[in-house]
Order: structure tokens, then C-alpha cells, then sequence
């Protein structure tokens, strides 16, 4: 394991010879042992391709590559840090909630309209997200960034979970989502997005809520 949680807002990263971290620029608060960071616009086994679509997006943060031998100290604001562990899944997260994650793991871009249709695109507006969402997808550990502490709320095909668009971080495994209000499209007019919206997620996998309404 990559990370190691040494309190809600600092994660400890062991760096092995012959195995990439990837982080945040500016991310890193201490290390130890002999390891080098450098600017990387890659990130991930994306490939260019990869970084050449996160750019259109607008979904490239500056990343930094950490190699070597030692351990690192990563934390960025003072915002809260979750480790989420993939096993050949994907996970659905902004850019810019990416702390730091393992050179394992596959770095890509999804266009929202992609999970939802038309509606993924409005639910891309109302949360702030823009049209794209990053993707980290394979196996190897992830740390994430959010305001107030992170819950993970599993998914199950029986208990589909419905979360503010506001509070949401992150999902992974096979889960549709799509955004869903109790008011009708006049009423929502001049309205901000608040509570009127839903966002709706079904199928198997978790997602990630943080106890805040307000944006990294």
C-alpha cells in the first residue's frame, strides 16, 4: 500500500525504486530518503493522448512525478485527505481533488454527457465540474481532497443513493448516475443550485460525500 493516513489531512507516500507517484505541484510538505520530483505532463499510463484530452477538457492540473526511495508527506490547503483503493475499477473524480495516486493506475478524461446523457452535462453545470471529469482506472491507491471529512456511501442495485450535487467528491465501480429534481424546469429558474437538484447514482460501487457544500 502507497499511503498511509497519518491524520485527516496528511498522507504519508512510500516511494519504492522502480515505481511512480504522481501528485498535486506543491502537494509535498516533507521526505525522507533520497527521492526527486519533477514536473510530469503525463500523469498516470494515459500516454499524451490521455494528457492532449485532459488539456481540452481543461481538466489538466499540474502534476509532479516522485521517484526514488524514502517517504513523502503530501497535504495541499488544509483540506481533509481520503485514500481510496482501486481493484481494476474506475473512479470518477475532478482534477483538482487529486492529492496524489499510484503510477499504476491509468489517468483519462470522460465527458459527462457520456454518464447521463444531457442530463450529465446539466449536472456538470450545477456542481461546477464543467463538461469533464477525470478518470483514474486499474489497480493501485488514490488520495482525494475534500472539505469537511469524506463518507463513503456504498451502492447496491437495490439501494440506489441520492446525494447533493454540491457534497459529492468521487464514485467508483459500475454506477449511472443522473440528476433529478422535485420542482419543474420553470420553478428552477433564477434559483440556485442548492437542494432543488439530486444527483442519483444506481447500479454497484461507492461514492464519496463530503460534510460541505463549498468547492476546492
Amino acid at each position: 500500500m502507497a499511503f498511509r493516513e497519518i491524520n485527516s489531512k496528511m498522507v504519508e507516500a512510500a516511494v519504492v525504486p522502480g515505481q511512480r507517484l504522481f501528485s498535486q505541484r506543491g502537494a509535498m510538505l516533507a521526505y525522507r530518503g533520497e527521492v526527486s520530483f519533477t514536473p510530469s505532463i503525463q500523469g498516470g499510463q494515459g500516454g499524451v493522448m490521455s494528457m492532449i484530452g485532459r488539456r481540452v477538457a481543461g481538466e489538466a492540473t499540474p502534476l509532479m512525478t516522485v521517484e526514488g526511495s524514502g517517504t513523502v508527506l503530501f497535504g495541499h490547503g488544509g483540506h481533509h485527505v481520503q485514500v481510496i483503493h482501486l481493484a481494476g475499477d474506475t473512479l470518477y473524480v475532478e482534477a483538482d481533488r487529486l492529492l496524489a495516486f499510484e503510477g499504476t493506475l491509468r489517468q483519462g478524461t470522460m465527458f459527462l454527457g457520456a454518464q447521463g446523457g444531457v442530463m450529465g452535462m446539466v449536472r456538470g453545470q450545477v456542481t461546477g465540474q464543467g463538461l469533464f471529469t477525470t478518470t483514474l482506472d486499474g489497480h493501485g491507491a488514490v488520495a482525494v481532497m475534500a472539505h469537511g471529512g469524506v463518507l463513503e456511501i456504498p451502492i447496491t442495485p437495490q439501494r440506489p443513493v441520492h446525494v447533493d450535487p454540491q457534497a459529492y467528491v468521487a464514485h467508483h465501480g459500475d454506477v449511472r448516475n443522473k440528476l433529478s429534481t422535485a420542482l419543474g424546469w420553470r420553478d428552477l429558474v433564477g434559483r440556485g443550485s442548492g437542494e432543488a437538484f439530486q444527483l442519483e447514482l444506481s447500479g454497484s460501487g461507492a461514492v464519496y460525500v463530503q460534510a460541505s457544500e463549498e468547492k476546492l
